[in-house]
C-alpha cells in the first residue's frame, strides 16, 4: 500500500515539472519580429559565407590572366590582350543566307568555309555541293608592324565575334584587341539572297599601337578546288582577272608560274571555270602583287586542285588608322549574276575583245538568254545556230555566187596563162582586165567569208563561258558545258584523251561533207598561179586535217560547243545545196558575163588600181635590174 502510493505521488511530481516547463517555455517563445531578425541574419551568415567562396577562383583567375598577359606580351605585344579573352579559342561562326553558308574562324578572323547552296560538283552521285574554301584551302592575313618592331601574323591571333542583325541583314564584328577598346576589326555583311557580302577592315585605337609610317600587308590566297568533271578543261579557264588604273581588266597568265604587279586595282578574282572568288574594294589598292601557279601537271594523278592563286596588297592608313569599305563575291562565273552589281565584274567572263566581245555581249548572249527562258538548253543550242546560220545565209549566197562567176571564168583565165606564160606581168595586167569586163571582184568570195570569222571566233569564246549550260543534259549528253562521253577507253591517247565524245565526231564528219562540197568549186574557181602554192593541194590537204583537228581538240570540249558546230555546219552544207541547185544557175551567170563585157568597163575598183599599180612597179623595178 506504501509502495502504490509512492508510485502515485512521483507521477504526478513529474507531471506537475513537465506542466511548469512547458509553461516556461511558452512565455520565453521568440516574437514574430524576433524571428524574422534571427532569420536574416541567418541569410546574410550564409551569403557571406558565399560570396568568400566565390571571391577565391576569381582572384585566382585575375591572377592567371596576368601572368599569362605578361607572357604573351613578350612575343605579341599589346595584342596579348586578344589572347585572354574567353573567344581566344579555336571556332567558328556561320552566316548563311538563301545561297549562301560562310564559315568564319576565331583564330585568323577570315573566311574558313564557303559553300554554295545551289550548285553540285561534276559528281551528281555524289551530291555534294560547290564547296570554294574549304579544309585550310584558303586564308586571309594581315602583317602587323608594331611600335615596338614586331612582326605579327592576323592569321594566328585570336578575334572575338559578336555577331547581330541590322534587318534582315547579319553583321559579324570579329575583333582583334589590344585592349578593351583598342583593336583591328573585320566586319562582315551578309544580305538575304546575295553571293556579294560587305567586308570592311578598320582599326580603332592602335595608332599608338601599330607603325604607321608604311602600309600593311594584305595577303590573300586560295587553292581552288575542282569542280568539273574535266579537270583539264576546267584548268584551262581558271586564272586570276583583275581591274586596275579606272576600268581596265586583265588576267595573270594561267602556266606553270605567271605573276603580275599592276597598280590602282580595285578588284581581284580568283577565277574558277564557273565560280569566282572576288575581293572588290572602294578605294584601290595602290599596288598589288599577283600570283597563279598551276597545280595540274597530269591530270590522272593531280584530280583534286586546279590552281594555287596569292594576292599581296598594301592598306594604307589614314590618320594613323585602317580604314577599308571593301566586299568579297563567292560565286557563279555567270555574266548576268555579275553585272547586276554593276561593278565591272562581268569583265572577268573571256567573251573575247573587240568585235568578237561585242558580238557575244549583245547578239549571242541576248538571244540565248531568251531562247533558253522558253526551252530547255539542247533545242535551244539548236534554234540558236539555225537563227545565226539563217541571218548569215545572204553572204553565204554572195561567196558562193562570187565562185560560181569565177568557175565561169576559168577557161579563160586559163587560156590567159597560156598565152602570157612567159609574162607573168602582163599575164596579171589582162586577168584583171577580164575581171573589169565581166563585172567579178575576184575578192568577192572572200570578203563574205572574212565577215563570218568573227561569229566564229565568238561562238569559241561564248561556249565555253555560258554558265547556263553547267550540268544540262541533252540526249546522250549529262553536262553541255563538259564532254559528252560515250565511251571510256582503257588507255590515253596523247592529245585526244580517254574517252570518246560523239558529238566532235558528228561535227568532223559534217565539217568533211561541207569542205569537200567547197573545195572542189574553189579549186575550179581559182586557177594556179605562177610561183604561188598549189591551192588545190593545200585544199584537197584541208579536207581530211580540218575534221581530224575537229577531233582531236574537241573530244575533252564541251559538248555545247560540239553540238553547236555540228548544227553549223549541217545547216550550211544545206543551204549550199539549195543554192546551188536551186538558186544559182550557171548558164545565167555565163550570158551576163558574156553581156557586161560588151558594155563600157567599169572603173577599177580602189583594191584592184592599187593591185595593178603594185604590179607595174614590180615590173619596172625588174625591167631595171635586168638593164644594170
Amino acid at each position: 500500500m506504501e509502495k502504490k502510493k509512492l508510485d502515485l505521488n512521483s507521477i504526478i511530481g513529474f507531471t506537475l515539472i513537465f506542466g511548469i516547463m512547458m509553461w516556461i517555455m511558452y512565455q520565453n517563445q521568440p516574437t514574430q519580429a524576433e524571428i524574422d531578425a534571427e532569420k536574416a541574419k541567418k541569410e546574410q551568415v550564409e551569403n557571406a559565407k558565399k560570396a568568400e567562396t566565390a571571391t577565391t577562383p576569381a582572384v585566382a583567375a585575375v591572377a592567371t590572366d596576368s601572368a599569362q598577359l605578361a607572357k604573351m606580351k613578350t612575343t605579341l605585344g599589346n595584342f596579348a590582350y586578344s589572347a585572354t579573352l574567353p573567344s581566344a579559342k579555336e571556332g567558328f561562326t556561320t552566316l548563311e543566307n538563301e545561297v549562301l553558308t560562310l564559315k568564319i574562324a576565331n583564330k585568323g578572323g577570315y573566311i574558313a568555309g564557303v559553300t554554295l547552296k545551289n550548285f553540285k560538283r561534276f559528281s551528281k552521285d555524289s551530291g555534294k555541293l560547290v564547296e570554294l574554301i574549304k579544309d585550310n584551302n584558303s586564308s586571309l592575313n594581315i602583317q602587323l608592324q608594331t611600335q615596338d618592331n614586331r612582326i605579327l601574323s592576323t592569321k594566328d591571333m585570336f578575334f572575338e565575334p559578336t555577331l547581330s542583325k541590322v534587318g534582315n541583314d547579319q553583321v559579324l564584328s570579329m575583333k582583334l584587341k589590344a585592349g578593351a577598346n583598342e583593336f583591328l576589326e573585320y566586319r562582315y555583311v551578309l544580305k538575304p539572297n546575295d553571293y556579294m557580302l560587305d567586308f570592311d577592315v578598320q582599326s580603332q585605337g592602335l595608332s599608338k599601337t601599330l607603325n604607321s609610317s608604311k602600309p600593311l600587308d594584305l595577303e590573300w590566297d586560295l587553292k581552288s578546288y575542282r569542280n568539273e568533271k574535266s579537270i583539264s578543261y576546267e584548268n584551262r579557264y581558271a586564272d586570276i582577272r583583275y581591274e586596275y588604273e579606272d576600268g581596265k581588266v586583265n588576267n595573270v597568265g594561267a602556266g606553270k608560274d605567271s605573276e603580275e604587279t599592276p597598280e590602282k586595282v580595285s578588284y581581284i578574282a580568283f577565277k574558277q571555270h564557273f565560280f569566282s572568288s572576288i575581293l572588290v574594294t572602294d578605294k584601290p589598292f595602290a599596288t598589288s602583287k599577283l600570283h597563279s601557279s598551276n597545280l595540274v601537271s597530269d591530270e590522272k594523278i593531280d584530280t583534286v586542285f586546279t590552281k594555287q592563286f596569292k594576292a599581296n596588297v598594301p592598306l594604307a592608313f589614314s590618320n594613323g588608322e585602317i580604314n577599308y569599305k571593301m566586299n568579297w563575291y563567292f560565286g557563279p562565273t555567270d555574266y548576268t549574276t555579275l553585272k547586276k552589281y554593276e561593278k565591272n565584274l562581268d569583265k572577268i567572263i573571256p567573251l573575247g575583245w573587240g568585235i568578237f566581245g561585242w558580238i557575244n555581249k549583245y547578239i549571242f548572249s541576248p538571244l540565248f538568254n531568251f531562247l533558253t527562258s522558253y526551252i530547255s538548253y539542247g533545242i535551244a543550242i539548236i534554234i540558236f545556230t539555225v537563227i545565226i546560220k539563217l541571218a548569215m545565209s545572204p553572204i553565204t549566197y554572195k561567196s558562193f555566187l562570187s565562185q560560181a562567176k569565177m568557175k565561169v571564168l576559168r577557161p579563160e583565165i586559163t587560156e590567159l596563162n597560156e598565152k602570157f606564160s612567159k609574162d607573168p606581168m602582163k599575164k596579171q595586167q589582162e586577168t584583171m582586165k577580164l575581171y573589169n569586163k565581166a563585172g567579178v571582184n575576184p575578192m568577192a568570195g572572200c570578203i563574205p567569208a572574212l565577215i563570218q570569222i568573227p561569229f566564229m571566233y565568238a561562238s569559241f569564246q561564248f561556249f565555253p563561258s555560258a554558265f547556263e549550260l553547267r550540268q544540262k543534259s541533252f540526249l546522250w549528253a549529262d553536262d553541255l558545258s563538259s564532254f559528252d562521253q560515250i565511251f571510256k577507253l582503257p588507255f590515253r591517247i596523247p592529245l585526244y584523251g580517254d574517252h570518246v565524245s560523239l558529238f566532235p565526231i558528228l561535227a568532223a564528219i559534217a565539217i568533211f561533207f561541207y569542205m569537200r562540197m567547197t573545195t572542189g568549186d574553189q579549186q575550179m574557181a581559182a586557177p594556179q598561179q605562177d610561183g604561188m602554192p598549189d591551192m588545190g593541194k593545200i585544199m584537197k590537204m584541208m579536207i581530211y586535217i580540218s575534221p581530224i583537228m575537229m577531233l582531236i581538240f574537241f573530244n575533252s570540249y564541251g559538248s555545247g560547243l560540239s553540238l553547236y558546230n555540228f548544227i553549223s555546219n549541217l545547216i550550211t552544207i544545206g543551204i549550199m545545196f539549195v543554192i546551188k541547185n536551186y538558186i544559182v544557175d550557171s548558164n545565167k551567170i555565163h550570158a551576163q558575163i558574156q553581156e557586161n563585157k560588151l558594155k563600157e568597163p567599169k572603173k577599177p575598183g580602189k583594191f584592184q588600181q592599187k593591185l595593178q599599180q603594185a604590179m607595174e612597179q614590180a615590173e619596172a623595178q625588174k625591167a631595171q635590174q635586168k638593164k644594170k
